[in-house]
């Protein structure tokens, strides 16, 4: 049976390779999308969410609008990271699919209690919808089959200041509630934490594109170059090519920009692949919280491996994978599927 999975996204280039990832994988059966106010506003996320799934001809699923602000902070966005839009430079026409009549917090509730310990809930944005939800719902850690989150940074420098990641940055008392919630779930229930330490290895570069435009049959293939003009479009004949060429392409330029090289981290495609995967994954137990007063640390996530707190372990962190065999499976699972969306005539 497929695994029933809540998203939970602020898409975001590399949350929009999770869903398309997801949608790829016939493992997969996602049950409901909930747009987080992260990368670009809580309205563009949802819009974005609804025409991925136009884009990749999917059948209906629940698309969930967020809350509108963090918790307790004004709303931080990075469309310099991902495009105005928020996936780089692809365009999206206007969906007609319509958003639920429900908030993405009521929709964890709901779907948790219709399937008590059969869902897997990804998160790779801010926390806010899911410590709305467990706000409204406290047994939803022992009703989740697991959660996966995308975020955090532990023995690794941050990406947003100089200790602490984006995701956690927007919204970090929504982390801390659900941190706090977690330890109160039984060991094999334990989110699992893809932060920065593990998903800054994961670098997409040009040659993946074009192994993933020769598998979906998609012509020309196109290389994707640091010596191409900035905001080169794609020509690719694929439709689902052509969106990943041109939001990528936005990520490589960004990277390059900040002296990480010509390459993009896919955090959020990771973060799905080990939903449905576990093994993929090498893990660690650690109590994990989060700082809110620091003057220099506040957002940083803090994990005691050690036991020094006195606090059972709350989360399992990842600590080791292979970036290849996610590659070989993304650009397998995704050009297969993008082949089988649009038929090469």
């Amino acid at each position: 049976m497929p695994q029933k999975i809540i998203m939970d996204v602020d898409t975001g280039i590399d949350d929009s390779l999770g869903l398309l990832y997801l949608l790829a994988s016939p493992q997969a059966r996602i049950l409901g999308i909930a747009s987080t106010a992260g990368n670009v506003p809580a309205p563009q996320v949802a819009a974005n969410n609804l025409a991925l799934l136009d884009l990749c001809r999917a059948p209906d699923i629940e698309v969930a609008l967020g809350a509108a602000e963090p918790l307790a902070i004004p709303l931080r966005t990075t469309e310099d990271t991902h495009g105005p839009q928020g996936v780089g430079y692809a365009e999206f026409p206007p969906s007609s699919r319509r958003l639920s009549e429900r908030s993405a917090a009521q929709m964890w509730v709901d779907l948790v209690r219709e399937y008590p310990g059969e869902i897997i809930g990804l998160c790779t944005g801010p926390l806010t919808n899911l410590a709305l939800a467990l706000r409204m719902e406290p047994q939803l850690p022992r009703l989740l089959r697991r959660l996966v989150v995308m975020g955090g940074a532990f023995n690794h420098p941050g990406n947003t200041t100089p200790t602490n990641e984006w995701n956690v940055h927007v919204d970090p008392e929504a982390w801390k509630e659900v941190f706090d919630a977690f330890s109160a779930a039984p060991a094999d229930r334990r989110p699992v934490v893809c932060a920065l330490d593990i998903t800054e290895t994961i670098e997409m570069r040009p040659h993946h594109l074009i192994r993933l435009a020769e598998r979906a049959g998609s012509v020309p293939v196109q290389e994707v170059s640091e010596f191409d003009t900035p905001g080169t479009r794609s020509e690719a004949s694929n439709p689902i090519v052509r969106f990943l060429t041109d939001a990528v392409r936005f990520y490589f330029e960004f990277h390059r920009q900040y002296d990480q090289g010509y390459l993009a981290h896919m955090h959020d495609p990771f973060a799905a692949a080990v939903a449905l995967d576990p093994s993929l994954a090498m893990t660690r137990p650690a109590t994990v919280d989060v700082e809110l007063a620091g003057t220099l640390t506040r957002a940083t996530t803090v994990a005691d491996w050690a036991g020094m707190w006195g606090r059972e372990p709350n989360a399992d962190i990842v600590v080791g994978t292979d970036p290849k065999i996610f590659f070989d499976q993304l650009i397998d699972r995704v050009g297969d599927f993008a082949r089988t969306v649009y038929p090469i005539e």
